[in-house]
């Protein structure tokens, strides 16, 4: 009768531990989707001390601007929660703008947007693609992220909210709609 008796909660404790493998296997690939509205505020005066985007690459001989093919951006903006430079920090934009286009027009954007608020602190988003850089709105995909975006996938929307020529400042929205786990 005791033979019996072992099998039998071995069994049990089995059945048990397989649940709950399967319960939380279901909850982790249940995917999450997340909206963001996020603010670069943009500095690309060359020469100024608090510039946030500058040229470090291009053809010799040609103007490092950015419209000429060839010509490379690397970039550090910070991004805030509302278009207001004063509003909170949310993180930064960390990457590069390479001109891609022949015509100038397209610019390939490979973009770290890096937390540092209190609800994503040290998460990321990868963003990556062309950029039609004088069309109204640009889409691009979110192609990874790290942390609460770990396996992100989905796209970012840039347009450009505010721009001041003479200064060389300007805001750019960034929509971006993310699935994670």
């Amino acid at each position: 009768m005791a033979t019996n008796i072992v099998p039998k909660r071995v069994t049990n404790l089995f059945l048990v531990l397989v649940l709950n493998t399967v319960t939380y296997l279901a909850k982790a690939a249940e995917l999450n989707e997340t909206q963001l509205s996020l603010y670069f505020q943009d500095i690309s005066a060359f020469g100024n001390p608090n510039a946030t985007v500058i040229p470090v690459a291009g053809i010799a001989g040609k103007a490092w601007t950015f419209t000429q093919f060839g010509t490379v951006y690397v970039t550090d903006d910070y991004i805030t929660e509302t278009s207001d430079p004063k509003s909170p920090e949310v993180g930064r934009a960390q990457g590069m703008y390479v001109t891609a286009g022949l015509d100038g027009l397209n610019s390939h954007v490979m973009i770290s947007i890096v937390f540092t608020n209190k609800e994503y602190n040290g998460s990321t988003i990868q963003i990556q693609g062309v950029s039609k850089q004088f069309e109204a709105v640009r889409e691009v995909a979110v192609v990874a992220g790290t942390g609460k975006f770990r396996f992100a996938r989905g796209y970012a929307t840039f347009e450009t909210y505010f721009l001041d020529i003479p200064t060389q400042y300007s805001v750019i929205r960034c929509n971006v709609t993310v699935q994670h786990y």
